[in-house]
């Protein structure tokens, strides 16, 4: 999302230096401040993402789009020829390794397209859960105390596995509070993009031997 806190703008680039090592350079796309969150959004940010790409690509080894939509991957793909991973997509692929059910947290009953579609009928949504609209709620306390109840409703639904299906709750860390208070294994989308990026890197080099 459309941001000018440096601080936030960082904060998923922070996450995978912490994790993996990389060194981030994080840029957002322009006038979304509340990021992507229904179609309309979707299709407004899937061209600037790649035209961002574009700009990017040349000073960096990998590309992550940060938000579980993955606006514009295939086009971004196209137009690159480095490594690009969508976040929706890797936190789908993790999430799937788990047996069990795979509850999706995220905006209210919003799952972004390529989580919905790689769980199928793994996946568990709850009724009257996360009223949230837009992933900058996620920055407010309502947002956070929002997050934290419906990801209660889920595990007691039955779920054995959390998905978050929104990177604006990487944003507030959310995944390691719900790990201490739940117990069951939790996916950022942020790490998992990460985790998704050192296999596709290494395989890449694997190629070139």
């Amino acid at each position: 999302m459309t941001t000018s806190d440096r601080r936030l703008l960082q904060t998923h680039g922070k996450l995978l230096q912490e994790a993996f090592g990389f060194t981030v350079s994080s840029r957002c796309i322009p006038d979304q401040p509340s990021g992507v969150y229904d179609q309309a959004s979707l299709e407004t940010a899937a061209p600037k993402v790649v035209q961002l790409a574009q700009e990017m690509a040349g000073q960096a080894d990998a590309l992550i789009i940060s938000c579980t939509s993955d606006p514009g991957l295939a086009a971004t793909r196209a137009a690159v020829d480095i490594p690009v991973i969508g976040a929706g997509a890797a936190a789908a692929a993790a999430a799937l390794t788990f047996g069990g059910r795979i509850g999706v947290l995220g905006l209210g009953a919003h799952v972004p397209g390529p989580i919905a579609d790689s769980l199928g009928d793994r996946m568990l949504l709850i009724d009257g859960g996360g009223r949230l609209e837009t992933p900058d709620a996620f920055l407010m306390p309502a947002g956070i105390f929002d997050a934290l109840a419906a990801a209660h409703m889920l595990v007691d639904a039955g779920a054995d596995v959390i998905v978050q299906a929104s990177t604006g709750l990487s944003s507030i860390g959310m995944a390691d509070v719900l790990r201490r208070r739940l117990g069951v294994p939790v996916i950022d989308a942020v790490t998992a993009a990460g985790s998704m990026l050192v296999s596709a890197v290494v395989a890449r080099e694997l190629q070139k031997v």
